[in-house]
């Protein structure tokens, strides 16, 4: 199976790679469009700035191939997202897989931003999830969020509830860094890989 991690400013690479180390699975690390539009499956990492990232893409038309792709495709983190409409991070147009916009996290008293460590998913219904127990616990670090919508299919809970995980057709998207979310999030990769 080809296996293609993209390549750009913001990926979380190396968690990734050692991730599917792990499970035993070769990949490539690549920003060319030819060699992505040619994987079986397509894992779409990120930590960062939204509109850095997006800068990033653009200059190798990752922006314009990315929505078109039909192979399963996973993007973790700043990865999810981008795969949204839009982002409060500096006004930051992105790539409109998701029809939603990326907010930033109110400020609570009592509440830090970014949320940083281990939280919940639940009410989770998503080929990605399947054989979790439930409230599966995973790793975030993330100051803005995507909020409930008819692409959610996990749910979250940090000063309020929101996506943990989107999809639509063959985009799935993971707020949390799968990579090192132990058990759990090596369970993601490898139901994400048997697509």
């Amino acid at each position: 199976m080809k296996v293609i991690i993209i390549k750009y400013n913001a990926g979380n690479v190396q968690s990734v790679m050692y991730a599917l180390e792990r499970i035993g699975v070769a990949y490539e690390l690549s920003d060319n469009p030819e060699t992505i539009r040619a994987a079986e499956r397509i894992i779409f990492p990120g930590v960062g700035e939204a509109s850095t990232a997006m800068k990033s893409l653009r200059e190798n038309g990752l922006d314009q191939l990315i929505p078109t792709l039909k192979q399963p495709f996973l993007g973790t983190c700043v990865g999810m997202q981008l795969l949204c409409r839009s982002s409060e991070e500096n006004n930051t147009d992105c790539l409109g897989v998701f029809d939603v916009p990326i907010l930033r996290f109110p400020q609570i008293k009592g509440f830090k931003v970014p949320q940083t460590g281990w939280n919940d998913i639940y009410d989770y219904a998503c080929p990605l999830t399947d054989g979790l127990n439930s409230n599966a616990f995973v790793y975030y670090n993330h100051g803005y969020y995507a909020p409930l919508c008819d692409f959610t299919v996990a749910k979250t809970t940090y000063m309020l509830e929101y996506s943990a995980m989107l999809q639509k057709d063959n985009f799935y998207a993971a707020q949390f860094h799968s990579e090192i979310s132990g058990d759990v999030g090596q369970k993601i990769f490898e139901n994400f890989l048997k697509l």
